[in-house]
């Protein structure tokens, strides 16, 4: 451990080494995050870390900068992420029907995103097309390489660590299917519900599908119900963060009616701003009050201006808002109130 004269030269370094970059970092917006990491990732190298740690953060920086890279070009494209099983055969109807599903969504322009193995991730591929397929693949000993439809792609991303991987297929999607798998789905299922129940991670729709005739999820959903519902593990609201079905334009619509007036959401100060595809009406508005006026901690559900902070990095200024000092407790009822938000507005099937 050094002593405080040690300490005091380290940080001289670091900083003298900030100074000499900050030229090439003063035209970014990210500016202040970068010079964070660069003094962070000094100050790990003189805390002297062992060489597990080292190749930790290491590896880390190296997938998260490859998978940034591979995504970029697609940062406005709708992308939907589809988990599922690397055992399902070619021949069996779980495959077909995701097949169909990720085809369905492809033709709504969705691209689709994958683990990039077989089974469930090769048909969602396959039901995409290559050009709205982006893969991001685990090194297992069982699975170490990327199914034939992406291996040599652009658009696909090879991992070591299951979290970075994990924190890929999450990031960059605004829509998940969830087909039937093993501990692997089960984990990207039940994480992906922590981080939307936590507010760690944006409302999205999530579908539990299941082929027809299929159980799978609706038995989760009993799991959820009588193990963790009844005892108030979860609350019963937090049953509206996923949509289960076996029909293939039901999980679409699902999708798809999600943006049909909602569009985003952000914090200012104590105030959640919800952005929003139409302008809300005195009706809509004393509707929407009446219904979840009890998630507001002061005030009213209102509309509201953009905000100089939304002017400022031009977050979509020219949307009608609303906002509410948000509890930050009960997101299912958050999800809640965006489904009625886009109730106003009901998709069109076709």
């Amino acid at each position: 451990m050094p002593d405080k004269s040690d300490r005091d030269n380290i940080e001289e370094l670091c900083q003298r080494l900030l100074a000499e970059l900050r030229p090439h970092l003063e035209l970014q917006k990210s500016q202040s995050f970068l010079e964070e990491i660069i003094g962070d990732s000094l100050q790990f190298v003189l805390d002297h870390p062992n060489g597990l740690d080292a190749k930790i953060l290491k590896t880390t920086i190296q997938e998260m900068r490859a998978a940034f890279t591979v995504f970029a070009p697609y940062a406005n494209q709708k992308k939907v992420t589809i988990f599922g099983s690397a055992r399902v055969r070619e021949d069996e109807p779980l495959y077909a029907h995701t097949v169909k599903v990720a085809s369905e969504l492809a033709k709504h322009e969705w691209m689709v995103v994958t683990g990039a193995g077989p089974g469930i991730m090769e048909a969602g591929m396959k039901g995409a097309g290559a050009e709205k397929s982006l893969g991001v693949s685990i090194r297992l000993p069982m699975e170490n390489e990327a199914n034939s439809l992406i291996a040599n792609d652009s658009k696909h991303v090879s991992m070591r660590y299951f979290f970075t991987r994990k924190l890929m297929l999450v990031k960059e999607s605004q829509a998940f299917v969830c087909l039937p798998g093993g501990f692997g789905t089960l984990d990207e299922t039940f994480e992906l519900l922590t981080l939307v129940q936590t507010g760690k991670s944006m409302p999205v729709p999530i579908v539990f599908l299941d082929s027809p005739g299929d159980t799978y999820w609706n038995q989760v959903n009993a799991f959820i119900q009588d193990e963790l519902v009844s005892r108030n593990l979860v609350s019963g609201a937090d049953t509206s963060l996923f949509f289960i079905t076996n029909n293939i334009q039901e999980a679409v619509n699902e999708i798809r009616s999600f943006y049909t007036n909602y569009h985003s959401l952000r914090y200012i100060g104590k105030s959640l701003i919800v952005r929003l595809q139409h302008p809300m009406t005195d009706e809509q508005i004393e509707l929407i009050n009446e219904e979840f006026g009890y998630l507001c901690t002061t005030g009213s559900i209102e509309r509201t201006e953009t905000h100089k902070v939304e002017l400022r990095d031009s977050d979509h200024p020219e949307l009608p808002r609303i906002k509410f000092s948000f509890t930050k407790v009960e997101y299912g009822d958050l999800r809640r109130l965006i489904n009625r938000l886009n109730s106003f507005y009901p998709v069109v099937s076709s």
